[in-house]
């Protein structure tokens, strides 16, 4: 049996969890998932069995900012002693290696009990904190590099070389169903189509927000459709001149019928745009330093979200150069079957 515990802080962690599932190649009911909020729905979806054990705490977003990180850290302290108590009721009851996307609590309990344990994550310390403030930030970050160097394995979904217990696997993103111009049709886009995903927080109202104004102003010399995956984002007010789909289960097919996507700076989000060879706009949460460093390997920075109606122009007017793709998901399962 492999036990997945999923952090359900965005769709990401969710999104590149069923990429690695599908590769895993075994029946469904062989592979249970732990997570909380939306991303249980996305892997519901997808037809894996999914506990609803984690409630997520929100950022502090303002315009784009990350505001108050010393209370969120505080917060996610409190977040993080709850699923402890979550996966440790959860682990009692069920036998099976450990494969944790960023729960470090799954991590800590597994090793508690000595089960095998792999760990999947594109950062290995945290940065949200400043000054003073940042000591209980620093001492956090010493356990979880003690976590991490106890993992039989730990995953990374980027390129790099491996080192002791780090394997780096390269971009893990979900397979296609179809080619492009065969979902294309599927969807409907008879136009140039930029895909606007607000990731699976309350934190990318901004980015629509700005992102709608620009589409607007273009849509008046440009013939250009949009398409919003607003995930659980409530209460949008907007005019019907774009689709609204909602909460969707193939994101990434939407991305890879699409000629732009434009997100917050999430990493699965980016890694789908980098893999299938579509062109993207990432604006990062301000102070979010996960977000900040992943959106500035592809150049881009917060005060980018002031420009986006000249970058939108650019970057479809250039050619998509849509490339067979290497998967990082395949080698993630070959390590976790290794594992078992």
């Amino acid at each position: 049996m492999i036990l997945f515990f999923t952090s359900p802080i965005g769709l990401g962690h969710a999104s590149r969890d069923i990429a690695i599932a599908e590769k895993l190649k075994l029946a469904h009911n062989e592979i249970l998932f732990v997570s909380g909020a939306w991303a249980v729905n996305l892997i519901s979806k997808n037809g894996y069995s999914a506990s609803n054990l984690y409630k997520p705490i929100n950022f502090y977003i303002h315009s784009g900012e990350l505001k108050k990180s010393f209370i969120w850290l505080m917060k996610y302290l409190s977040y993080y002693k709850k699923c402890k108590l979550a996966a440790e009721e959860f682990l009692t009851k069920h036998d099976g290696i450990i494969v944790s996307d960023e729960d470090f609590s799954s991590i800590a309990i597994g090793e508690k009990m000595d089960r095998k344990r792999i760990l999947i994550t594109d950062i290995t310390e945290t940065h949200f904190t400043r000054h003073i403030v940042s000591i209980v930030e620093r001492r956090m970050n010493k356990i979880m590099q003690r976590m991490i160097e106890r993992c039989a394995y730990v995953i990374i979904p980027d390129y790099g070389d491996d080192r002791d217990n780090l394997v780096y696997v390269g971009p893990i993103v979900r397979e296609v169903s179809a080619d492009r111009n065969a979902l294309r049709k599927k969807f409907g886009f008879n136009k140039k189509t930029i895909i606007l995903s607000s990731g699976g927080t309350e934190a990318g109202r901004y980015l629509i927000e700005r992102s709608l104004e620009a589409y607007r102003k273009l849509k008046e010399k440009m013939d250009i459709d949009l398409v919003l995956v607003a995930g659980p984002l409530q209460n949008l007010t907007y005019l019907p001149d774009f689709h609204h789909v909602g909460l969707i289960n193939n994101l990434h097919e939407y991305i890879y019928a699409s000629d732009l996507v434009i997100s917050l700076a999430g990493r699965s989000t980016m890694d789908e745009s980098i893999a299938y060879g579509i062109p993207g706009i990432f604006i990062p949460i301000k102070n979010h330093f996960e977000q900040e460093q992943g959106a500035k390997r592809l150049g881009y920075k917060h005060e980018d979200i002031f420009r986006i109606e000249s970058l939108i122009e650019e970057k479809l007017d250039s050619q998509n150069k849509i490339t067979p793709y290497v998967n990082g998901a395949e080698k993630a399962a070959k390590l976790i079957l290794q594992s078992l």
